[in-house]
């Protein structure tokens, strides 16, 4: 009697083309357009609530680092509830608690109240981005991943420059807390359809929440040299992204541009570029290879930061152009090499590298205030410079240890 020849199982994962793929390509894009609008929907009205609160610039970034912080804490947890509970159910309670308290934030009667529910708000949306990865990770075939962590990313670009475009133009004519406020409607919409349009994971296993194996799981990751290297960079390129940000409103208002607040909100259109650039991150790993990739993304910003020193609108402009292309390029080829390299527990692989990136964010916005306060834009520029040569350096010594390994192998 012969032998029964075993039929390997068809893969059933997503594929582009294939059936739920679109679906589930743009809930979580609307996913990432609610995160980045209310997470960053205070960055480009700061002059407007340094003014309201009687502040100083530095005290009001704290409305965007109590966000950018509270995530990067949490995020790590909340993965970990994501591992247990699943993704959807995570990231569905996430948005619904992040919209919650953005309805509530335009009512805030203090610059102390406001950065304390901004906080809470970061903290709550702490459960999409490592989700949202570990998720694609697990539903999507793996030569598909980095286009679709691409398209995620893509909608955090979009999010980050319809909220700072929306929050401009409504702040000139109603003022801030109107402005904030309409955000917070737009997320609602945003994770009412993100709930109604994402397929249900088929590919999850509940894990474990006990603390000895998650906190097994997190040393294993903070082990591997090349996770390390990803986490730095995830954290040093957020580094320039929220200093820039965060600081050029406070700019564009001073001379020699004294731009008005609907002005200065329409320059988050340069977003667009980002939008472009993370959803074609896979096809520029495949020509340069993640490496290659990842200098050309700290070229890119470090090319911008440079040109954005000069007094001329239009070359600060392509100098923004030029950060925000950079930026989101090295972003989403760090994040998606995170999701690959993570044989296990890609939950908590990717919430390091979220927790690291919003490090950064947090960093960026506090000491690229400081050193705008201390030294004008160029003590922000030197900053940015500081953060790129860190990535350079970084990579480089990733290129070194990748060709000691290819050597020693050889022999």
């Amino acid at each position: 009697m012969g032998a029964v020849s075993s039929v390997p199982a068809p893969d059933s994962r997503l594929t582009p083309g294939g059936p739920g793929y679109r679906r589930m390509s743009f809930a979580l894009f609307l996913a990432g357009v609610a995160t980045f609008a209310l997470l960053y929907s205070t960055q480009a009205l700061l002059p407007l609530i340094s003014d309201g609160y009687g502040v100083s610039a530095s005290d009001a970034s704290w409305t965007v680092a109590a966000a950018t912080g509270g995530l990067a804490l949490f995020v790590l947890p909340m993965s970990a509830l994501s591992e247990r509970f699943g993704r959807r159910t995570v990231m569905t309670a996430s948005l619904a608690v992040a919209v919650t308290v953005g309805l509530l934030v335009p009512f805030a009667p203090s610059l102390g109240v406001l950065i304390v529910l901004r906080g809470v708000q970061g903290a709550a949306l702490a459960g999409l981005p490592a989700s949202a990865t570990a998720y694609l990770a697990e539903e999507v075939r793996p030569k598909a991943l980095v286009t679709a962590i691409g398209l995620f990313v893509a909608g955090n670009s979009v999010g980050g420059m319809s909220g700072r475009v929306i929050t401009g133009w409504v702040a000139q004519e109603w003022g801030w807390r109107v402005a904030v406020g309409v955000i917070g409607l737009v997320a609602v919409g945003c994770a009412i359809a993100f709930r109604l349009l994402l397929p249900a994971p088929r590919h999850f296993k509940a894990g474990s929440l006990h603390p000895r194996r998650l906190l097994g799981t997190v040393r294993d990751h903070l082990a591997d040299p090349l996770l390390r290297r990803l986490y730095a960079i995830g954290a040093l390129f957020m580094t320039v992204f929220g200093g820039v940000y965060t600081v050029i409103g406070y700019r564009l208002t001073e001379e020699p541009f004294s731009l008005p607040q609907g002005v200065i909100g329409s320059i988050f259109l340069v977003y667009l570029v980002g939008t472009v650039s993370a959803s074609t991150a896979g096809r520029l790993v495949g020509r340069l290879g993640r490496r290659g990739a990842l200098y050309l993304g700290g070229g890119t910003t470090a090319a911008g930061l440079l040109l954005s020193l000069a007094d001329s609108l239009p070359l600060v402009l392509l100098g923004l152009v030029l950060i925000t292309a950079g930026f989101f390029a090295g972003h989403a080829v760090a994040s998606s090499a995170v999701s690959k390299t993570a044989t296990h527990g890609r939950a908590q692989a990717s919430a390091l590298y979220q927790s690291a990136y919003y490090i950064g964010s947090s960093a960026g916005s506090t000491v690229g205030a400081m050193a705008f306060h201390a030294q004008g834009w160029s003590g922000t520029v030197s900053v940015g410079l500081l953060a790129i040569a860190g990535v350079v350096t970084i990579t480089l010594l990733g290129t070194v240890a990748a060709r000691r390994h290819i050597l020693a192998n050889a022999h």
